[in-house]
């Protein structure tokens, strides 16, 4: 298969990308260094070569994102408001439009983002982040309609939040209750693949349960 993993230089874009690659796919890492995810026709281009080259588009994983919160409500600032709309909302709606048209010619397509529990029950000082989101949720909804009859689908994953050996390693003690592994996470993308589009297109399935 064809997979683009956007945000592919962190720990969980490397774990995403190494789990595709060792199962014999062809995995298209794009970090900020390579493609700038908020210049749309900087996307758009990127999409026009992969079709070139492939023709297609078998899995979009997009990883793009970021957290910003405050102590309390009255303490949230809307500057934080910006810098998530972009991590987690613009760069979402580029890749998603920009390879919705190759998502449609896979035999067994999957987009995919990561969600938060955040977004079904938002703290009073998580305002921002719970927000965007649940606006990146909606969004990824919308292109599961638009997927609909085809053989592709949109998902989205729910963590509490990821972590991995770095983030252990840094807090040996620590305990990280709820987290999920990014390791969990990739083999849980794969498992997809494995289902029929139509059984989950549009879902919202979570792993902390």
């Amino acid at each position: 298969m064809i997979i683009l993993v956007t945000g592919a230089g962190g720990p969980t874009g490397e774990a995403v990308s190494g789990y595709f690659r060792k199962n014999g796919h062809t995995v298209i890492g794009v970090d900020k260094g390579d493609v700038d995810l908020l210049d749309r026709a900087a996307v758009q281009s990127l999409a026009e070569s992969i079709d070139r080259e492939y023709g297609r588009v078998d899995g979009v994983v997009h990883l793009v994102g970021g957290w910003r919160g405050a102590s309390t409500f009255a303490e949230t600032s809307l500057e934080d408001w910006d810098v998530l709309h972009d991590l987690l909302i613009r760069t979402l709606q580029h890749v998603s439009l920009a390879f919705e048209p190759l998502l449609r010619r896979s035999d067994n397509g999957r987009f995919v983002i990561v969600s938060a529990k955040a977004a079904e029950r938002p703290s009073a000082g998580g305002a921002v982040y719970a927000a965007a989101k649940a606006a990146a949720e909606a969004w990824t909804l919308s292109l599961a309609d638009a997927l609909s009859g085809t053989d592709s689908a949109a998902v989205i994953l729910v963590v509490k939040a990821l972590v991995n050996d770095a983030m252990r390693a840094a807090n040996p003690d620590g305990r990280f209750p709820g987290f999920t592994d990014v390791n969990d996470l990739a083999a849980a993308i794969g498992g997809l693949y494995d289902r029929p589009a139509a059984e989950i297109n549009g879902t919202r399935l979570d792993l902390t349960s």
